[in-house]
């Protein structure tokens, strides 16, 4: 749901989609084929001593036409001057929540995780509002950052359902690379995951309607993209987000915790089985500050 992005042959694409539920009973078809378009090919980022750091705005050339960047737990912000501070600060505070250890918290795991987020160089792009553009230098900056680093999606300040739009593109970060590169098994952007095979069982119920995405024609990214959501869908829900932070309509229809346990429990217990231990809900004093 939201902003999609896929590199195609030296020339950087976005797609946005408004999911307004579903809109047909045939669903695409949802091929074998996983293309990992988003992340950098090569692990060589530098891993600091402190793998939980929580930094402060600095103001940088090193990501044009981006003017500063904040970076915690592995993910780096960066912004151009319109996007407020007090803005970059709040989502760097929602990654750190996400990132909190308690009685649960398998600190190796999770530790794992935010080694990849480093050494992977995931950076998520701010930008004020939905009409954003690029002048045409800044597009071929705009192309080369997502060469070098692993960029699966932006955060828009200032926009609709402010909660979703912050925790959603966070999690396609954290779930294409944290724990794509961590639990393969489970949560891989792979054919072979616990994830595809999970996707799949939704899509052929039809409580996920994936129709939207065959505007994307190459199929391993759709498929990525696919996957990508489903990850986020399953886990927001389980956070119990959606009745309070929406959205209302969207290719996924259920909304509960407990419904998404009686409609789809082996979903369900995949989250259960393993997100506790490695990430957590942000809290709603966190999250009731995006709203005016």
């Amino acid at each position: 749901m939201g902003t999609i992005f896929k590199i195609g042959k030296g020339l950087f694409h976005l797609i946005a989609f408004l999911f307004i539920g579903s809109c047909s009973q045939d669903q695409i078809n949802f091929r074998e084929k996983v293309t990992l378009d988003c992340v950098r090919q090569n692990a060589s980022g530098t891993i600091p001593g402190n793998l939980y750091e929580i930094g402060s705005i600095i103001q940088t050339d090193e990501y044009p036409p981006f003017t500063k960047k904040l970076t915690v737990c592995g993910i780096t912000l960066i912004a151009r001057d319109d996007a407020s501070d007090v803005f970059m600060m709040k989502v760097g505070q929602t990654i750190g929540e996400m990132f909190s250890i308690h009685e649960e918290t398998d600190t190796l795991k999770q530790q794992t995780l935010l080694k990849n987020l480093y050494t992977y160089q995931t950076l998520i792009p701010l930008f004020y509002g939905e009409d954003w553009s690029f002048l045409p230098n800044e597009e071929i900056e705009w192309e080369e950052l997502n060469i070098r680093y692993s960029i699966c999606d932006i955060i828009m300040e200032n926009v609709p359902n402010p909660v979703m739009e912050v925790v959603e593109h966070i999690l396609h970060h954290i779930t294409d690379i944290g724990l794509h590169f961590t639990d393969i098994d489970n949560w891989g952007l792979t054919n072979a995951s616990r994830l595809f095979n999970l996707t799949k069982e939704a899509i052929e119920l039809g409580y996920y309607n994936v129709n939207q995405y065959e505007e994307i024609n190459e199929a391993g990214i759709r498929n990525r993209v696919i996957l990508q959501e489903y990850a986020y869908w399953i886990i927001y829900t389980s956070w119990n987000l959606r009745n309070s932070h929406g959205p209302d309509q969207s290719e996924w229809s259920i909304f509960t915790s407990s419904e998404l346990e009686n409609k789809l429990k082996s979903s369900y217990q995949l989250v259960q089985e393993t997100i506790p231990s490695i990430l957590s809900c942000p809290s709603e004093q966190t999250l009731s500050l995006f709203y005016p």
